[in-house]
């Protein structure tokens, strides 16, 4: 790494920490990072008596699966990492890193538990194993050669299903050749596959499910045929490559979808009708109870969502439930039906926060009524997240939400009538896995400064934590501060600053690090992981940072998150430069006149937006920025900035682009030429503005990188140029 040569006066700043371990750029980004790899891929046993996950080994891709005994409650090893690795094909290192980012970045498990739990599903990059937890031996059901996707057991346990070349397939456990339920899927016929902008944008994992009685699979098919391509270009090889990707923008034709269902022993597909729209997603469904199956569908401006009720028999359907709002609605998992069979929960914000209500239905004719309103589960001043699972014989739902403190996260239950809302977490910021029978859960726990820690726990009983970080005591860390500021309209915006040690009496830079876009929080009371570790270099070197959730942001309410709708980038910025002045003033030490400005993605957008319409900023880095909206996804911005071409000059105004002979300061724009999500398109538009408004900046580019510019390496570059720009700026050192 090159050497800072830091000035007398940040020495002062340095001399505080000279005995703490060495924190340094490639200390954080290296393959394990500081604080070590947290467990991952919790999964509980169908019959609730284990809970597994993966411990990765120190270094490398080695990793056992762990489980815990509920009735001992302590960790041992299921399957031997040496097992696990010999079920592993070789993996290529001559690609893009677009495969592997996407199914980290997807959740895409690496096995799955049988129906029986006795056995096991490894799925190995695409080759699936069968494994016999008795015997320790393992099965291929599938070559290495052709990839499997989103595999599934039957509820019988005798059946397993997999997409393979876009079509479903299904494979008797026991033996015998794959069976396909589809025949016609190609690049653009996806037969219960999830596209990119459903993955990415409806956080859909899957288009197809078993029926509890073994029998029938509910799918979706997705037509990409009108949706346009992007190419995605590798530049490494002597003769590049292109990968066209699916990508409907703003406007474009998105897929075309349809449900269907089709028996397990093959035969035609019976296709269902739900609504004359043509112009729709179908963002979630599944079965009701054998013969009956679900739907919701939302329509384009994604204001209003409706819930189909489905006669797989006779194709007969009926809306049974219609929400809509005046700006959008998000898409969860929240919608689940409970065990008794005749209820479901629903989510909505219709009382300014995401609530859950309960709805019933007959159990024995769901077609013949509209869903009725039962009650209202959880109110408050406070957002509920995620449904984590039930205890119905109690009558109780487990929830996740930030009820007590909008920057922490806690495990809270609830009866289904409303009553007895209890938070069963404290402090900090905690993520569980809830057993089958609502028993138990495996809590996973982080606040500003303390790393992970996983626990096994009992609700309402105790908790015996399993797993830790790597102690953090000996590096010193200086612990930010929460600080609040006010928007124009008095609404109060959560702050986080770190500032560097006995700055009193002094001035030091400011850079400013936000994210600011839709349904992101980033001032939050949890562990903040390398970019965390990255803010404490910078606060050692003599450099404050300043991170703000400005309205429009999530976890705080429909009105704060609908304050930028049809208008990207205005009310934002005010928010950040309303905090950034009350900053100055409520501490001296901040020096005003010289600042920077940071961020990704959305954060990297908010970079080129504040450093085209003000003056302030001396530097600022840009990393994988939309610059132009009407080049990102259908769906995210859609939602949030409105249907075109209605909403064009919002388009116009909220770009960058549009501003461009107006940058001031130093800026810095950073890309990978393999990003799938904002694509390289957005940072070759800006600078070609630049160059055309004869405006000075810096690019970096990474060869086959995503969206996450990820890899150890990659990211010790990225940061070291990232920290070498504010020094050079606003520190005058290199």
């Amino acid at each position: 790494m090159k050497k800072f040569f830091l000035s007398v006066f940040l020495t002062a700043f340095v001399c505080t920490i000279a005995t703490a371990q060495e924190l340094t750029i490639e200390s954080i980004y290296g393959s394990a990072g500081l604080t070590g790899r947290a467990p991952d891929t919790i999964k509980w046993s169908p019959d609730g008596k284990k809970v597994s996950y993966f411990l990765h080994q120190e270094q490398g891709e080695k990793a056992d699966l762990y489980y815990i005994d509920v009735t001992s409650g302590k960790p041992a090893v299921l399957v031997a990492s040496e097992k696990i690795a010999a079920m592993k094909p070789p993996v290529s290192t001559s690609k893009d890193d677009r495969e592997k980012d996407n199914r980290a970045r997807y959740g895409v498990a690496g096995y799955h538990w049988a129906p029986d739990s006795e056995h096991l599903l490894f799925d190995s990059n695409g080759q699936l194993w069968y494994f016999t937890l008795s015997s320790g031996k393992s099965v291929a059901l599938s070559s290495s050669g052709e990839s499997a996707t989103d595999p599934k057991f039957s509820p019988d346990g005798k059946q397993l299903s997999y997409i393979r070349n876009h079509n479903l397939v299904v494979k008797a456990v026991d033996g015998g050749a794959e069976k396909a339920l589809t025949n016609n899927g190609d690049d653009n016929l996806l037969n219960a596959e999830v596209d990119w902008v459903y993955a990415e944008e409806l956080d859909v994992r899957s288009n197809y499910f078993w029926s509890p009685d073994s029998s029938k699979i509910v799918l979706l098919q997705m037509n990409q045929t009108k949706v346009p391509t992007y190419p995605i270009t590798d530049y490494v090889p002597q003769h590049p490559t292109v990968y066209n990707e699916k990508y409907p923008k703003v406007g474009d034709p998105n897929p075309e979808v349809q449900l269907g269902v089709v028996s397990a022993k093959g035969g035609a597909v019976k296709w269902i009708h739900l609504t004359d729209e043509k112009d729709i997603y179908v963002p979630r469904f599944g079965w009701v109870h054998d013969g009956v199956a679900w739907a919701t569908v939302l329509n384009r401006a994604q204001n209003q969502l409706d819930l189909y009720f489905i006669d797989v028999a006779s194709g007969k359907t009926r809306r049974v439930l219609s929400e809509k709002s005046d700006t959008w609605i998000e898409t969860d998992n929240n919608l689940q039906f409970l065990k008794s069979g005749d209820k479901f929960t629903w989510p909505s914000w219709r009382d300014g926060h995401t609530h859950l209500y309960l709805y019933s239905f007959d159990k024995s004719n769901p077609l013949a009524a509209d869903a009725r309103l039962v009650n209202q589960i959880t109110k408050g001043d406070f957002e509920v997240f995620d449904v984590e699972g039930s205890d119905d014989a109690n009558n109780t739902l487990f929830v996740t939400t930030n009820a007590g403190d909008d920057r922490q996260r806690h495990l809270c239950s609830v009866k289904f009538d409303g009553s007895n809302f209890e938070c069963l977490t404290k402090g900090g910021t905690h993520a569980a896995t809830v057993a089958p029978n609502g028993k138990y859960f495996v809590d996973h726990f982080s606040s500003l400064m303390i790393p992970p820690q996983l626990s096994f726990c009992q609700v309402g009983g105790t908790c015996d934590t399993f797993w830790k970080s790597k102690s953090v005591d000996s590096m010193q860390l200086i612990a930010p501060q929460f600080v609040d500021f006010k928007a124009e309209d008095g609404t109060v915006l959560r702050g986080l600053l770190f500032l560097p040690p006995n700055s009193e009496g002094k001035k030091v830079p400011l850079v400013n690090n936000p994210y600011g876009g839709p349904h992101g929080q980033t001032v939050r009371d949890q562990w903040g992981g390398a970019g965390f570790l990255f803010n404490q270099i910078l606060m050692r070197d003599g450099i404050a940072v300043l991170q703000v959730d400005n309205r429009g942001m999530g976890a705080r309410g429909k009105k704060f998150a609908a304050a930028l709708i049809h208008n990207f980038g205005e009310v934002e910025l005010k928010d950040q430069l309303a905090s950034i002045d009350q900053a100055l003033q409520r501490f001296p030490q901040l020096d005003g006149s010289r600042m920077g400005w940071w961020g990704w993605s959305y954060g990297g957008y908010m970079t080129l937006f504040a450093m085209t319409h003000t003056d302030r900023f001396k530097a600022g880095v840009a990393v994988a920025p939309v610059t132009d909206w009407r080049d990102y996804d259908s769906i995210y911005t859609e939602r949030y900035a409105g249907l075109v071409p209605q909403y064009d000059d919002g388009y116009k105004k909220g770009s960058p682009i549009t501003y461009a002979a107006n940058l001031k300061g130093h800026l810095l724009e950073v890309h990978g030429t393999s990003d799938d999500n904002v694509h390289m398109q957005n940072t070759m538009q800006m600078i070609n503005a630049f160059i055309n408004a004869g405006k000075q900046f810096d690019l970096q580019i990474y060869p086959r990188k995503t969206h996450s510019i990820s890899g150890p390496g990659t990211r010790v570059h990225l940061f070291t140029r990232i920290r070498s720009q504010f020094h050079r700026e606003l520190l005058g050192t290199e």
